[in-house]
């Protein structure tokens, strides 16, 4: 019996090893199963890892009131490529819900409050990505703003922003920010082929210049004198007031009658103080004596411009709400179903040609064709997604854009004209167009010059590629 006992419990022994050793195999394969699971489930969820998105606005300062119409930008775009809903039609600045790109939501975590000061910008932008933890971020709007947050870009490599609306031209020429992006030209480029016409259409010889003083205005006028006096012309004297200013009665009497036309680069909260300091100073202006840049032909300030200036010419921004193209024209009807209003200035118009609107919708088109590239893909600190924007090229509502060297765009600009319409009413025309317009201004600025300022460009004859070449875009009406 005792022998038999041994024998069972050794017999017992050799089974239970074969039954560990056949279940070795199936140990291994259910560990490889749920290994696969695992990296599956991952895969799965980097698929539809969110993206966190924060937008920079002004809404506060010169450029407050044009707070929604920078939202309404970013939200139609959105809308248009990435599947979004706006929150509140009549409230752009409430965002937008339900947007993605392959499967990715893109969420937005704030919207940042800004009011034309570097500062505050830089306090905002750190609140988005370093408190909300935004991944990329849109904006600002204006030029001061756009350079502190380019800076703050080149420290921030594994982060993404695109432009907004700003203008300086130092935020992309000088900086060069490899992971800052703007779709939209510089206030320089803006203002191209409106020197050339004044000097040998309106055959003014000489001109006089009033621009805010800071980093945007003084791009815009670079703009106008390098195209004037490239011409031929003479800019006798340059005035810079304050942004902010509210009393420009000193600045008005500073600016000479003995001249042939004045270029106003007063813009914002300023313009209408500025036109009405200079009619106390110099008596009634006549329209056909001055040129304006953008916010002459900018929705809510046009508006309270007035007859008075019927006949001026003013730069564009990239824009022609009366372009009639089909693309144009899908643009200004899709825009005008997506929005209700658009405070405080009230119903969007079918002919949209806000350079806040069109310029933050421009460059979240941008992002969004980037992120589409890469299929939502931010992962490896946003380079395959930083390259693939830098890459985008889109023919847009306006005109073809794409991105120079320094992430610049090359864009087509446009200048308008002024006038009474059959209703009484002042009404803008689009009379002309300069294509392919870059940064360099047809070799006048480089990474080598001096930035814009009250200074620079000098004066100086210079042939620029535009000269006796713009042409008459198709218009409506026209």
């Amino acid at each position: 019996m005792q022998g038999n006992d041994r024998y069972q419990q050794e017999e017992g022994k050799r089974m239970t090893l074969k039954r560990r050793w056949k279940l070795i195999p199936l140990l291994a394969l259910a560990a490889v199963t749920a290994a696969v699971a695992a990296v599956g489930a991952s895969a799965s969820s980097a698929a539809g890892t969110p993206i966190k998105i924060g937008v920079l606005s002004d809404c506060q300062g010169a450029f407050g009131s044009f707070d929604n119409q920078d939202l309404s930008g970013v939200d139609a775009a959105m809308v248009q490529l990435a599947g979004a809903k706006v929150k509140n039609p009549s409230v752009p600045r409430d965002g937008w819900t339900g947007a993605s790109i392959d499967g990715h939501p893109l969420n937005l975590v704030g919207v940042g409050c800004s009011n034309d000061k570097a500062d505050t910008a830089i306090k905002e932008t750190k609140r988005l990505m370093e408190q909300l933890g935004a991944d990329i971020m849109i904006g600002p709007l204006s030029g001061d703003e756009s350079i502190a947050v380019a800076n703050y870009a080149k420290q921030h490599p594994t982060k993404t922003f695109v432009n907004g609306s700003a203008g300086a031209q130092d935020t992309t020429l000088k900086v060069q920010a490899p992971n800052f992006f703007r779709f939209n030209g510089d206030g320089a480029q803006w203002n191209a082929g409106l020197g050339d016409l004044a000097y040998n259409k309106l055959h003014w010889k000489t001109a006089a210049v009033i621009a805010d003083d800071y980093s945007f205005a003084w791009t815009s006028a670079a703009g106008f004198i390098a195209d004037f006096c490239g011409a031929g012309g003479n800019v006798t004297k340059r005035v810079f007031p304050p942004l902010n200013t509210t009393d420009y009665s000193s600045y008005a009497q500073q600016l000479p009658t003995n001249v042939d036309g004045t270029f106003v680069a007063v813009g914002g909260a300023g313009l209408i103080p500025f036109l009405k300091a200079y009619e106390q100073a110099h008596g009634p202006i006549d329209g056909k004596k001055f040129m304006g840049n953008l916010f002459w032909g900018t929705p809510g300030e046009f508006q309270q411009l007035g007859n008075r200036v019927a006949g001026a010419y003013v730069g564009g921004s990239g824009t022609a709400g009366d372009l009639n193209t089909a693309a144009a024209k899908a643009w200004a009807s899709f825009y005008a179903k997506t929005f209700k209003a658009i405070p405080p200035f009230g119903a969007p118009t079918g002919q949209q040609a806000s350079v806040f609107t069109y310029s933050y919708y421009a460059n979240t088109v941008g992002l969004l064709k980037g992120l589409m590239a890469v299929k939502g893909d931010i992962s490896g600190g946003q380079k395959a997604l930083q390259d693939a924007i830098g890459k985008v090229t889109w023919n847009a509502p306006y005109g073809p854009i794409k991105l120079d060297a320094n992430r610049n765009a090359v864009t087509n600009v446009y200048y308008q004209q002024l006038y009474v319409g059959k209703d009484g009413k002042l009404a803008i025309k689009t009379v002309g167009e300069v294509p392919n317009v870059d940064q360099t201004f047809g070799g006048t600025f480089s990474h080598a010059t001096p930035p814009p300022g009250r200074t620079f460009p000098p004066c100086t004859k210079k042939a620029l590629p535009w000269q006796g070449k713009e042409i008459t875009p198709p218009v409506i009406g026209g």
